[in-house]
């Protein structure tokens, strides 16, 4: 039998309390992990390429086709940080109206509240014979404005195509290809996915029928824009402001849509006035004039400058200033630079940029290395990964990037989440450039938990071109970039422009011993 004296017991029982009084003073202020939750994937029904995903405004942008209900979005997936979970509005997403800014939490330690959003674009039209410029078509108020000559009878427009709603969309009465009056407003109603809106549609007569509308000038180039009666011989003539001849545009630089017309006046003279105007016949619309920009180039676009503090290259003068970077300071933590400069150059003086795709580390520990050049700032490094600032102040506006490049095609070899698909194929090269309006630099981040990796098709974007090349190319050979732009107005706050020996090399996708030589980068201005 076992026997426990009365003393024995005292004092465990002193013990065990004073543990117990002791353990409940200590406050328990070990923190949580602070571990983000994001979205890493989201994909939905009829939707246009890929989600836009922010981790640190927390935003995830869709862009729907025309066939898609905003009001009623099928999600079809969506990947999580591991271990997160949605807490609201329900905890699984599955059908979503998105015809406004959808909260959602993301809850994992903490909550972090995220919001979706989606743009339809919806190709609209209402076009109508003899009509003068474009219709102006008001979305939110659900209305639609054309210009007619006063010669035209309000009581006889002749409808020629009317589009009011997306694709599958229904117009009653379906005005297309009938003579209507519209000596007063004229009301229809489209109805879509089970809704109905009523448009309400408007003439105006127009005693001037052509008007010189708009002129964006950049350096060889003028885009001239003009209104004019459908159906008669219209067009552009311009001049110098010091000149009084004008030259009629040819054909091959016009473009006539129904009453507009548009004019892409190519090999003027750099910081040049001119003056231009809108023809109809034999009406001449009002004068406009411009002034042509300047030539601007990339400072050591030649890749000459470079100089060694460390174990860092950097491509300019030393105690000079810099224009371009590369992902040094980030490769260097784990190894040596692999941008660096190289006197195998096209003529064979001088020197040329050699961008290295390489495995940083020791072992299996460690990470692909992309080499790359960069207009813009390496900011930090974040672990392992770079943030970087893409972007030098810029407002001209090319039309070309053209240069020299030679390259080494290594076999893909390592890859990351989403793109181990490209294991075993060859490794590309880029040479991309953009011209961007957003306030800042555009700030890149490689580390997957905040990523964000400039898209060309942005919100930002004012022009974009690229070329890349998917086998070695053992000699220099020249290479033209033609800017795509989205705006003839638009004016660039920033130019970028980044050569990598790996197309991928952000997502630490490519091929070791993949390298990249480029040099004698050049902006042009014409067409």
């Amino acid at each position: 039998m076992l026997k426990i004296s009365f003393n024995t017991f005292k004092l465990t029982t002193g013990v065990g309390l004073f543990i117990l009084l002791v353990t409940s003073c200590i406050k328990n202020d070990i923190p949580y992990p602070r571990i983000p939750a994001n979205f890493r994937t989201f994909e939905v029904a009829d939707q246009s390429g890929t989600a836009q995903i922010d981790s640190t405004a927390r935003t995830v942008d869709l862009e729907l086709s025309e066939v898609a209900d905003i009001y009623n979005v099928k999600v079809e997936g969506y990947t999580l940080t591991p271990g997160a979970r949605i807490t609201s509005p329900v905890d699984t997403l599955t059908t979503i109206d998105l015809s406004n800014p959808l909260s959602v939490t993301l809850s994992l330690y903490q909550d972090y509240e995220w919001t979706i959003t989606a743009t339809q674009p919806i190709e609209r039209y209402f076009t109508v014979a003899n009509q003068i410029g474009e219709t102006a078509i008001d979305v939110p108020g659900r209305r639609v404005i054309f210009s007619i000559p006063e010669t035209v009878a309000l009581n006889e427009v002749k409808v020629e195509n009317v589009k009011l709603g997306p694709a599958g969309s229904e117009m009653v009465p379906d005005l297309s290809g009938r003579t209507v009056d519209f000596t007063r407003a004229v009301e229809v109603v489209v109805t879509e996915h089970g809704r109905s809106s009523t448009w309400t549609i408007y003439a105006e007569q127009l005693r001037t029928t052509v008007f010189t509308t708009a002129a964006d000038a950049w350096t060889n180039v003028a885009w001239i824009y003009g209104e004019a009666e459908a159906g008669k011989d219209n067009g552009i003539e311009y001049r110098r402001a010091d000149e009084s001849e004008w030259t009629r545009v040819p054909d091959e630089w016009l473009t006539i849509n129904g009453g507009n017309i548009l004019a892409r006046i190519i090999h003027l003279q750099p910081e040049t006035e001119y003056a231009a105007r809108a023809f109809s016949n034999d009406e001449k619309g009002a004068e406009l004039t411009f002034t042509t920009q300047g030539v601007a180039q990339m400072p050591n676009s030649n890749f000459e400058d470079w100089w060694l503090n460390g174990k860092v290259w950097n491509p300019w003068a030393e105690g000079g200033e810099s224009y371009w970077d590369t992902g040094n300071k980030g490769a260097t933590t784990l190894g040596t630079s692999n941008s660096l400069p190289t006197d195998d150059t096209p003529t064979g003086t001088g020197r040329a940029a050699m961008l290295k795709t390489e495995f940083k580390g020791i072992g299996a520990i460690g990470k692909l290395a992309a080499g790359s050049i960069f207009t813009g700032l390496y900011v930090r490094t974040d672990g392992t990964n770079g943030i970087l600032s893409f972007g030098r102040p810029f407002n001209q506006r090319p039309t070309h990037l053209k240069g020299y490049l030679k390259y080494n095609c290594a076999t893909i070899s390592n890859t990351t989440a989403g793109y181990e698909s490209l294991a075993g194929q060859p490794d590309t090269c880029i040479v991309w450039i953009a011209l961007i309006d957003s306030p800042e630099p555009f700030e890149v981040r490689t580390n997957p938990k905040n990523q964000h990796i400039f898209d060309p098709s942005g919100p930002e974007v004012v022009a974009y071109g690229r070329v890349q090349y998917g086998e070695t190319i053992p000699n220099y050979i020249p290479f033209d970039v033609e800017l795509n732009y989205v705006s003839t107005s638009r004016v660039p706050n920033y130019i970028i422009t980044v050569a990598s020996a790996s197309k991928y090399g952000d997502y630490f996708t490519g091929g070791v011993g993949s390298v990249l030589c480029v040099d004698d980068l050049q902006l042009l201005y014409d067409y």
